[in-house]
């Protein structure tokens, strides 16, 4: 009875996972090895998805459309860093880049990026970036993400709208409530 059980544990554990989150979660591993090595995150991202595939435990399996969730994450952060970071900039007030972990940054990051450039809402996307934070951060990693996330979701949720995307240039078209508008602090939400 207990192989049954041991086995049976071992097939789900072989099964790929199709989760939004283990994805998110499999992108922030991506994008946090990139980042410590100073790699191109095409690269890591890349070599991430063959060891993947050849079974390697290091990373969630996952099965093809959480893959491709994930790389849209990664392609998505490339494409809008520097909005992004910024943005975490004028959002987290008190803190530098330097002064953070590079875990709650990163988590941050990919949050940011959902939040303000797909249509995902927001609560699930803070309650993922919030347990990837507790998983790999440090105590209080979890809070102040949330904090941060928190405050700004609800500054995306009240500011301005944008005007519509064909009145626009096509290099300056930015979603409603979008990561250039908002500006809130972490910082008091960090304690």
């Amino acid at each position: 009875m207990t192989r049954r059980r041991d086995r049976s544990a071992q097939d789900r554990a072989a099964q790929p996972v199709g989760t939004r989150r283990a994805a998110r979660e499999f992108a922030f591993r991506a994008l946090f090895e990139a980042d410590r090595g100073d790699l191109p995150l095409e690269t890591v991202f890349t070599r991430a998805e063959g060891q993947m595939r050849e079974g390697d435990d290091t990373f969630p399996r996952l099965n093809e459309e959480a893959l491709v969730f994930a790389r849209e994450l990664v392609d998505g952060l490339q494409t809008h860093r520097a909005a992004i970071d910024e943005t975490l900039h004028r959002t987290i007030r008190g803190w530098s880049f330097g002064q953070m972990a590079q875990t709650d940054l990163n988590v941050l990051r990919l949050a940011t990026f959902e939040m303000g450039y797909t249509g995902e809402p927001h609560p699930p996307v803070i309650e993922s970036a919030v347990r990837i934070a507790r998983k790999f951060g440090g105590d209080d990693s979890g809070k102040f993400v949330n904090g941060v996330l928190a405050g700004l979701s609800r500054s995306m949720k009240t500011a301005p709208a944008v005007p519509q995307m064909d009145e626009q240039e096509p290099d300056e078209q930015q979603p409603e409530g979008s990561l250039e508008e908002s500006g809130v602090s972490g910082s008091e939400e960090r304690e």
